[in-house]
């Protein structure tokens, strides 16, 4: 069996899927020969190549099979179903190509105990320092029992130690004392190996110590550095290499000195620096000629030392004249040579190696609790350990070393799936260190066929990502990533363009790969729910089955998978699967639907309706698709379905008109829940109609004549439902009145409005105005006739009821049931609160109708459900409206009249909008209650409110003109608060008509504050009149005493009045013009803000009243015992029968 992620439980290998495209294993690839031939080139074409299925399967060779070229099984396809076939040729693939033949393992094993055996150095902190527990560890690691360990271990013993050596290198000094006349040294180095160790207890330990190279080394193992002239801080860089027998007695020595050559004592002098240089010439004069200067030495135990360091060491004196000597730079690596392994012997240093570090990460991947998948590449404190002796003591380069880890690693990829971040370390290091030319022409075809394996195998994850990289496995997203960036960067990297010539278009390969996956698999999720009973139905389900599945998957790559291939490769996974799964679906579903009949069976078209809402499903996340040429394969799929169309429409009105019937005949006729008025077969009435409205939804027919004829056939449907339901529950509630006494509470149950509310929204008004309007006014109209008769049966039958109830001394119910008795009650107390004294205070006066409503309307509510309750206030609403447009309409009434009228106007609306539980504002606030209720508004207010209001319209008229058919007048009008004074500055006026027979008038401008009653102190003012003009220039200044309060008076304005002077007869009008001051510059601003010489001019429209007057002036006309409204009338008449309007 295979375990998650295609791991295979009896190995814990996974399968190699180039494998499985017919792809030849990287191991079985040509290499190149030593004798430089050129590198294979790579061939990636194979990646996509799809063998059929009856495809011979190559098996890795093994140790059974050694010696044979190949072995092929013939898979038994046609003996297996599809899914186990492909479990079987999943395991028939199982790459082992990671594990190594037994011999090849015995010599691995012999190899790595020799390391261990012969390991140097002092071990480090993090590595494992026992011998024997790494004997036990690789022991597991390697699967040896314990004789074959015993046996393998006796061959290293007897084995031949190998040399080791001591690869020092010098690399630098600093701090160095100075030896020459010039205050610089000609440093140089001795270094050897003391085979004897200098134990602290020797007594002439101090004397050994310092004791120079050449007295304790023979000559022959002394090496010696370059000399460098002149400086305090030489640079050598120079390597040697040291053989020693024995570590544990063994120490290194270093010497530094100073060359000295014979030189003139006249050239010395030319040197001499300072007093210190004096010094030097009669020291050097006292020594032997041609004798060096000791500057320093360093004297280690190899014991001590750890395979591998790089410090600074001080240089010790051998007297303590100088102390402070300076510091060399060494580094140190104990290595062997002359190893007598066969695997030493027979293979390059690098590729044991690579061997090596391959079996141990195998183990470690192995041993990993949470499986290969999550392994992050950390190795163990043991195999870090032996790794780390074997390099080092094979003296192994960093970049070997990193080629070494890239092929085990990237091998090791291939059958033990492990996080492939552990891949990126490898890539950047070998990409860091790359030079062509360190690699032998073998290492280098042997890299460049690691490239091919890897790239060919990430290729086929990818290809078949879906099963690889499951959603149901924790971090499958992160693993994909992962790869495809390990893909990119190798593709990248110097080395893989230098040697793979040919580099492949990876973008490209990952799209071909992408599209050859999608198909295949479509195809086994088609096989894998092939239906084992052939039937239409069946072929139905399975086709639905098939497209969840599809667009399940469609939904992974948009949502989760696109975003890493459009990041990595600029690759739009979702455009390709989808382009894909369209036209592979389109195909087959059109195949199978052709062997259904025109005349499909009821189950047939039943099955095929999911088909249909897959389909459309899948065709509406073509809206994620970036744009594209040409149409869809399924761009025209609802054509496939129009035979079963009808037969769909016909089972949801089947459904729906059963389960109503059923409803009704199990309907008691009780409220359906204690807060709810609805009786059972209403719900079920709504739901029935909730399912064809639904229907209509999933349908979403894009042809529009033919979802036309579908929407006339379910309202039809919805219209006959609705008529039946209502026959059905009237001869149910006959039926329950023989034996019940509850006939006017059970009719009263049904809820008529919902119903009809539902019948009208079932399709857009604008789309039935034609065949479908008659339709759904016929079947409302017959509704609205059946909730008329509901609504008498309850007033005759309550009614009765009522008087009983008033006779036994209980509460009685209200005898005015009926909507006719409640308007005639309703016109009763409107009447009577009109005809009611004008020395009653309106709150007074509403009193009587208030609880008249409140008695009766309480008992509806209680008993009827909310929308016949809202229709009933809807009628009386409008009936209230009509009683009080009468009232209203009475002549000669007072204003406290209209005050009681428009205070029971108000008191109405709060009362029936019921905070929100009643009629909504929007239905109140009709035409006719706007209307009356500024009818009202205006009849209940005083002739001074009046006349503050017509100023006001008058001032928004002046506001809304723009046209200048009369002229205007400009001015300057400026408030200053300090003075309580209006400063108004006429400047001119222009355009003016002509009034006189010359063509021509004598213009002068009356300025008056409105309304007169708000300033009856302020008189009026004019200005010169200006002789034969139409455009004349008047630059007059006025002030006038004004109270700031006043300005911002409702109604308060300057009324500039432009007449044409005439001498024997009255003055003609010209225009009037209204300015608020409300708006006057100044008003509102502090004084120092207020500047004159920046006061903006105002240009005023001329206009002319209305020669019919308005309401305004009609009800202060009716006034006949006001003198100021009947003044004020006659006042805006006279201008009125000058105005040049008309109507």
């Amino acid at each position: 069996m295979l375990g998650h992620a295609g791991q295979r439980s009896s190995f814990l290998t996974r399968v190699p899927f180039a494998a499985t495209l017919g792809v030849t294993h990287p191991s079985a690839l040509p290499h190149e020969s030593a004798q430089g031939a050129a590198i294979t080139r790579l061939n990636w074409k194979p990646v996509f190549q799809h063998p059929p299925c009856s495809r011979t399967v190559a098996l890795p060779p093994r140790e059974a099979t050694a010696g044979c070229e190949e072995a092929r099984i013939t898979p038994p396809a046609c003996q297996l179903p599809h899914i186990f076939y492909c479990l079987w040729i999943l395991e028939s693939k199982m790459d082992l190509s990671h594990r190594f033949s037994k011999r090849e393992l015995v010599l691995l094993y012999e190899e790595v105990l020799y390391t261990i055996r012969h390991r140097l150095g002092k071990p480090e902190h993090h590595h494992v320092a026992d011998s024997q527990e790494l004997y036990a560890y690789v022991q597991k690691a390697f699967g040896m029992d314990e004789e074959e360990h015993r046996v393998i271990m006796q061959q290293v013993k007897e084995l031949e130690s190998p040399v080791f050596c001591l690869k020092a290198t010098v690399k630098e000094a600093k701090g160095i004392l100075g030896k020459d006349v010039s205050g610089f040294s000609d440093p140089y180095c001795l270094l050897g190996i003391e085979a004897r160790s200098q134990e602290l207890a020797h007594p002439d330990h101090k004397k050994r110590m310092k004791a120079v190279v050449k007295d304790l080394i023979p000559e022959d193992q002394i090496h010696r550095t370059q000399v460098i002239s002149q400086t305090l801080s030489p640079v050598w860089d120079e390597t040697f290499i040291l053989e020693f027998e024995d570590v544990e007695m063994a120490s290194f020595h270093l010497d530094m000195w100073d060359s000295d050559v014979m030189e003139s004592v006249r050239h010395k002098l030319g040197e001499l620096t300072d007093l210190h240089g004096l010094k030097r010439i009669f020291k050097d004069a006292r020594k032997d000629k041609g004798q060096d200067d000791f500057l320093g030495n360093v004297v280690l135990r190899l014991k001590d030392l750890h395979c591998w360091s790089d410090q600074w060491y001080l240089l010790e004196p051998r007297t303590e004249t100088y102390p402070n000597r300076g510091q060399c730079h060494l580094q140190f690596l104990l290595t062997h040579k002359k190893r007598t392994t066969i695997s030493s012997r027979t293979q390059p240093s690098y590729t044991v190696h690579r061997h090596l570090l391959q079996q141990l990460v195998s183990y470690e991947i192995l041993q990993h609790q949470a499986g290969s998948i999550t392994w992050d590449g950390e190795l163990s404190r043991h195999a870090s350990t032996v790794l780390y002796l074997h390099a080092t003591q094979k003296d192994l380069s960093d970049f070997h070393q990193v080629m070494a880890q890239w092929l085990a690693y990237s091998k090791l990829y291939q059958s033990l799936e492990f996080n492939s971040n552990c891949l990126l370390h490898q890539i950047t290091s070998i990409e860091y260190q790359w030079v062509q030319e360190r690699l032998r022409p073998e290492q280098k075809a042997e890299l460049a066929e690691s490239f091919q394996s890897l790239l060919t195998y990430g290729v086929s994850l990818i290809r078949r990502f879906r099963i690889i990289f499951p959603l149901s496995v924790p971090r499958s997203t992160e693993r994909l990533q992962s790869l495809l960036r390990v893909l990119v960067q190798m593709c990248k990297m110097k080395a893989f363009r230098e040697l793979c010539t040919l580099s492949p278009d990876l973008p490209g390969m990952v799209s071909t790969a992408l599209k050859s996956g999608t198909m295949e698999w479509f195809h086994m999720q088609k096989q894998h729910l092939k239906p084992m009973v052939k039937s239409m139905e069946e072929n139905g389900r399975a086709l639905s089955r098939l497209l969840v599945e599809v667009v399940g998957d469609l939904q992974q790559c948009q949502k989760i998978w696109n975003k890493f291939f459009l990041n990595t490769f600029k690759l739009n996974l979702f455009s390709i699967a989808f382009l894909e799964l369209e036209s592979l679906v389109a195909e087959h579903i059109q195949e199978q639907l052709h062997e259904i009949d025109s005349s499909m069976s009821k189950p047939t078209a039943e099955s095929l309706f999911q088909l249909y809402m897959n389909l459309q499903e899948l065709y509406r996340m073509k809206d994620f698709l970036p744009k594209r040429e040409g149409p869809l394969a399924l761009r025209n799929f609802h054509q496939w379905f129009k035979e079963a169309v009808p037969q769909w429409l016909q089972k949801a009105y089947t459904i729906a008109l059963e389960r109503t019937q059923r409803a009704i005949q199990m309907d008691q006729l009780t409220p359906f829940g204690e807060h709810n008025k609805h009786s059972t077969s209403t719900v079920d009435l709504s739901t029935c109609y909730a399912q064809i409205v639904k229907t209509w939804q999933q349908l979403s027919w894009p042809d529009p004549e033919e979802a036309f004829m579908i929407m006339v056939k379910l309202v039809e449907d919805m219209c006959k439902i609705a008529l039946m339901y209502c026959r059905l529950i009237k001869e149910r509630a006959e039926a329950l009145s023989l034996s019940e006494q509850n006939e006017g509470e059970a009719a009263n149950r049904l809820d008529w409005a919902q119903l009809e509310q539902r019948t009208e929204a079932v399709i857009d008004p604008q789309q039935i105005q034609h065949t479908l309007h008659n339709q759904l006014d016929s079947t409302v109209s017959c509704l609205d006739h059946e909730i008329r008769d509901v609504v008498q049966a309850l007033a005759t039958k309550v009614g009765p009821r009522h008087e009983e109830a008033g006779a036994e001394g209980k509460n009685p119910v209200p005898l005015c049931i009926s909507p006719w008795q409640l308007e005639k009650g309703i016109a009763r107390h409107i009447q009577e609160l009109s005809s009611s004294s004008d020395t009653q205070e309106p709150e007074d006066s509403i009193i009587p109708l208030m609880k008249f409503l409140e008695s009766e309307l309480q008992y509806l509510n209680e008993h009827l459900v909310q929308e016949n309750f809202n229709s009933l206030l809807a009628l009386l609403w409008r009936h209230t409206l009509a009683v009080l447009s009468a009232a209203a309409g009475q002549l000669g009434s007072s204003t406290q009249h209209y005050k009681k009228l428009h205070y029971a106007l108000k008191s109405l609306e709060r009362c029936f909008h019921a905070d929100g539980c009643g009629l909504p504002l929007e239905t109140l606030h009709t035409a006719a209650f706007l209307s009356l209720e500024t009818h009202l508004a205006l009849c209940s207010s005083t002739s001074r409110k009046l006349i503050q209001k017509y100023f006001s319209n008058r001032i928004q008229q002046q506001l809304d003109t723009n046209s200048e058919k009369y002229g205007a007048v400009t001015i300057k009008a400026l408030y200053r608060p300090s003075e309580q004074k209006l400063h108004v500055d006429v400047l001119n006026a222009v355009n003016l008509i002509p009034l006189d027979s010359n063509g021509s008038s004598d213009p002068f401008v009356q300025l008056t504050l409105e309304p007169r009653h708000e300033f009856p102190e302020v008189v009026a003012r004019t200005t010169q009149c200006k002789r034969n003009e139409l455009h004349p220039l008047f630059d007059e200044a006025f002030d006038f005493l004004v109270p700031p309060e006043k300005c911002r008076q409702e109604g308060a304005c300057l009324l500039l009045t432009v007449f044409d002077y005439d001498t024997l007869g009255a003055n003609d009008l010209e225009g009037e013009a209204f300015f608020p001051l409300c708006r006057l510059p100044g008003l509102d601003a502090d004084e120092d803000q207020v500047n004159a010489g920046q006061v903006p001019q105002t240009r005023l429209p001329l206009t002319h009243p209305k020669p019919t007057g308005d309401e305004i002036l009609r009800l202060l006309e009716s006034r006949k015992g006001d003198k100021e409204a009947q003044a004020f009338v006659k006042l805006r008449k006279q201008r009125a029968k000058q105005s040049k309007e008309t109507e």
